[in-house]
């Protein structure tokens, strides 16, 4: 039986693994207020009113755009790392898990149910938490249910089909699609 576990793979043990309030940037007190407000004003799918999302938003830290649409059930884990530029929509249930910075930029579109996490692990090592900001430049457009990884730039005026996967950088203009997510032609001119 002893060989047997000589010969299996580490288990890390998580309880000793570096934790995730070191991402956070502000007091307990402060991340407590949020998530009341959060769950109160901003998830709470009972609430209608984009424009009270946007000032709670603004109240803990966010820079938010004039003409920023914000639906329902919308998460946000750290507001004061979130900018999002003028006349934006975010659909109804994005999850912004923003560890690290997430930048959108104006005329951008993130769909329903996509989330974009800034956040992973050292899964070798430690189990540390690792985090990269996310960018999407102008004009971009995030479809339904995608997932977006920290350290990735989406290009201006690209499009992401729904259901994708993107873990690495998207060029200006193109589409991409898929898990992972893979080029799909240019979004405008003669190729589209």
């Amino acid at each position: 039986m002893d060989e047997d576990v000589r010969t299996q793979p580490p288990v890390i043990p998580l309880a000793d693994a570096p934790g995730e309030r070191a991402a956070w940037g502000r007091s307990p007190a402060v991340i407590a207020a949020w998530m009341l407000v959060e769950w109160l004003l901003v998830t709470n799918a009972l609430q209608p009113s984009s424009r009270l999302r946007v000032a709670a938003l603004r109240a803990f830290g966010a820079t938010i755009g004039d003409g920023v649409v914000f639906r329902q059930r919308t998460r946000v884990k750290l507001p004061w790392r979130l900018e999002i530029g003028d006349h934006c929509w975010i659909g109804e249930g994005v999850w912004i898990h923003n560890q690290d910075q997430v930048t959108i930029g104006h005329d951008a579109v993130v769909s329903q149910d996509t989330m974009l996490t800034t956040g992973s692990h050292a899964h070798r090592r430690d189990m540390a938490l690792i985090t990269r900001p996310l960018v999407i430049e102008p004009g971009v457009w995030v479809t339904s249910r995608c997932i977006v990884t920290g350290g990735v730039t989406l290009g201006r005026s690209c499009l992401v089909g729904p259901g994708s996967v993107v873990s690495r950088d998207v060029a200006p203009g193109r589409i991409v699609a898929g898990n992972p997510a893979q080029d799909a032609g240019a979004r405008f001119g003669e190729e589209a």
